[in-house]
């Protein structure tokens, strides 16, 4: 009984174990590639750089919401005050308001 029960564990533990091996593929699934086959891949390379080579750079800042924001609101001009209208106010103890 007691080998039986050891067994029952070893069979629990060892199925996620199992779960986590990696699938490991040791042989070649297809031929390698033939001269000709080659020879396209690398034409089809070139002409794919030369399209890369064709794409412009994008200098513009990319601000989506850069037409919907409206100017900022200019501020009025503030009207200029004399030196004696500048003057701080005074209040009942003499000491200058805040």
């Amino acid at each position: 009984m007691k080998l039986f029960r050891m067994a029952a564990v070893l069979a629990v533990l060892a199925g996620p174990v199992y779960a986590q091996m990696p699938n490991i593929n040791l042989m070649q699934d297809a031929p390698s590639k033939t001269a000709e086959e080659k020879a396209a891949d690398a034409e089809r390379e070139k002409a794919y750089k030369e399209t890369l080579k064709k794409i412009p750079d994008a200098k513009a800042a990319n601000d989506p919401w850069g037409g919907m924001r409206s100017d900022p609101p200019k501020q009025p001009a503030a009207p200029k005050a004399s030196a004696a209208t500048s003057a701080p106010k005074k209040t009942k103890n003499g000491t200058a308001a805040n």
